[in-house]
């Protein structure tokens, strides 16, 4: 579809709403998925989306499920390609970026309310629970007592669009000023020792957290934009996620041949903790240095269940298109992955991308895309 093909077609869809005709008044352009953020969150397929859209652009389908949304870069390449479009995710932080760059229409900060978030407000009374909590582990201690503040501010917003274009911010910021951009270590020693470094980006960590702030807020207000149908974000498991999709695109924590998984909630349970301050003291576990949330049982990170667990997946959603993202050399295989697939659908086609190195990895693998109609 061509821009003004694109832009002809929402104005249209609008007018049958009963909407206003302007469209993508935040754009100079027709939206694309290029808008969005940068991010170095782990497990990202922002890098993909060209290669996604490419394999999936000539299925026929108006609606579309991004199940395990974590960045929710393919939700919104779905939206910028105008489906109306669900996005799902177990994390509470990861359905609050959802909700920012996909569900939200036209809510963005301004620099002053940016300001106000950053302030201490007189007269208000605050939490140190960070400070407390996390000193010597991830951040320094002003840096601590800083995101207690903020974090605060973005939970006293009434707007919850305006919030979860904060809490987007808040969290680039604090994964930019991580090593390795996780937080499954206590190591920030690494940040502090005085010594040669072969590795990382010490300017970027030592850059003020409110810089970073802004910074992607500016990024997030940018990537906000209607495309004229009404898009949600949700926190939910996989297996209670809705129905009715033409399209699920399934994208799970991924499990290597040694059978250990990538636990997202190991890797960002800081962010989840910022999403939700006050509940935040309940949920840790002091029996880690890094203090993370108490682990969820989940058949995503057992290898016994792992194989069920995609099955009761495709299971559940046979009726629609499914796009199943996964490496080449993980559990289940590509073989096996097949196989599951074929037991719900009657066509299972491949599609492989050249070799794909995520951070951490010390090999690279292919990234393989499966659609199963």
């Amino acid at each position: 579809m061509d821009s003004k093909a694109m832009e002809s077609g929402l104005v249209r869809y609008r007018r049958r709403r009963g909407e206003p005709s302007e469209t993508l008044a935040l754009f100079h352009s027709p939206p694309d998925h290029h808008h969005f953020p940068a991010t170095r969150y782990q497990g990202s397929k922002l890098k993909l989306l060209d290669w996604i859209w490419a394999n999936v652009k000539g299925l026929s389908f108006d609606t579309a499920l991004d199940l395990f949304g974590g960045t929710a870069s393919v939700g919104y390449l779905f939206k910028t390609r105008l489906k109306r479009v669900t996005v799902c995710d177990y994390l509470r932080s990861n359905a609050v970026v959802a909700k920012a760059l996909v569900e939200n229409r036209c809510t963005t900060l301004t620099d002053q309310e940016v300001s106000q978030l950053v302030e201490r407000r007189p007269g208000l009374s605050y939490d140190n629970f960070i400070e407390r909590t996390y000193s010597g582990v991830f951040f320094l201690d002003e840096e601590n007592g800083w995101l207690d503040v903020v974090a605060q501010n973005i939970d006293r917003l009434g707007d919850p669009y305006k919030q979860a274009v904060a809490f987007f911010g808040l969290f680039q910021a604090c994964i930019g000023k991580r090593p390795y951009n996780l937080f499954h270590r206590a190591n920030l020693y690494m940040r502090t020792s005085e010594v040669e470094r072969s590795f990382g980006n010490k300017a970027t960590w030592d850059r003020p957290f409110e810089d970073h702030f802004r910074r992607a807020v500016k990024e997030a207000n940018r990537a906000v934009f209607d495309n004229g149908r009404d898009n949600v974000a949700l926190q939910a498991e996989a297996t209670s996620a809705p129905l009715g999709a033409d399209l699920v695109y399934i994208d799970p924590p991924y499990m290597n041949r040694r059978g250990v998984a990538v636990d997202y909630l190991d890797f960002y349970h800081f962010l989840e903790g910022l999403s939700e301050y006050r509940e935040w003291p309940s949920r840790v576990t002091e029996r880690y240095k890094h203090k993370p949330y108490v682990r969820r049982a989940s058949p995503w990170y057992d290898k016994a269940l792992l194989g069920r667990a995609f099955d009761d997946v495709f299971a559940r959603f046979h009726e629609s298109i499914l796009v199943v993202s996964y490496r080449d050399n993980g559990i289940p295989s590509p073989e096996e992955l097949v196989g599951l697939l074929k037991r719900h659908k009657k066509r299972v086609y491949p599609a492989h991308h050249a070799a794909y190195k995520y951070v951490l990895s010390k090999v690279p693998t292919k990234e393989l895309l499966l659609i199963a109609e």
